[in-house]
């Protein structure tokens, strides 16, 4: 189980409140002509694994339409959004958890390239909150103990990575707060295990000065 110091909490909100300061000088957020305005047809996002597709879910915040994905038999289902490259990026989305009897988990992707990346993931159906690096299978970085995010509500998530530190949030709680450096850019996208059933909304990607 991962802990943290007061050192490296205040850190993690120091990092946090720098990249909101530069949110006003580059960022990209749900807008007229943003791909991740849901209320319209999705464009420019690549589907690597799964059945994702813009659907009416209660509470979403784009006309009440969000970005879902369907239970499949893939063991990961992988979308990356358009944009980027980013080496050093702040991430912030909604994940809803709806449904599943093996996984019900939502995730960041980040430092997306050749099918290798970053995700940080919550689980309904389990009490931790992890970081992952993904390369030809799946290994864990770091884990927290939580109580798990509820079933049919909406949670937000959010990463920052700026050189080798990787931090994660989950409802605005830091939780992860690591060094890897295996992975130096890449695009950013939204993940989900097995039969999850997921939808995301109100993505927001703010490049970070390095």
């Amino acid at each position: 189980m991962a802990t943290m110091s007061r050192r490296q909490l205040v850190v993690g909100t120091s990092t946090l409140g720098a990249c909101i300061a530069a949110h006003g000088r580059a960022s990209l957020s749900a807008g007229s002509d943003d791909p991740f305005d849901f209320s319209r047809p999705l464009e420019g996002w690549e589907t690597v694994s799964g059945d994702w597709a813009i659907q009416e879910v209660p509470g979403a915040a784009h006309n009440g339409r969000a970005l879902v994905q369907r239970a499949t038999p893939k063991e990961f289902n992988v979308i990356v959004a358009p944009g980027g490259p980013y080496s050093n990026v702040l991430v912030t989305a909604r994940f809803r958890p709806m449904a599943g009897r093996k996984d019900a988990s939502g995730g960041i992707v980040f430092r997306f390239s050749e099918g290798r990346y970053y995700v940080v993931r919550a689980n309904a159906l389990e009490d931790n909150f992890r970081l992952y690096y993904y390369a030809r299978g799946r290994y864990m970085i770091t884990t927290a103990s939580i109580k798990a995010p509820a079933l049919g509500q909406w949670h937000k998530l959010q990463i920052s990575a700026n050189g080798d530190r990787i931090q994660g949030w989950l409802n605005d709680r830091v939780l992860v707060n690591e060094r890897d450096s295996r992975f130096d850019s890449g695009r950013i996208g939204l993940w989900t295990k097995a039969d999850s059933i997921t939808a995301f909304d109100s993505i927001t990607v703010v490049p970070m000065d390095g």
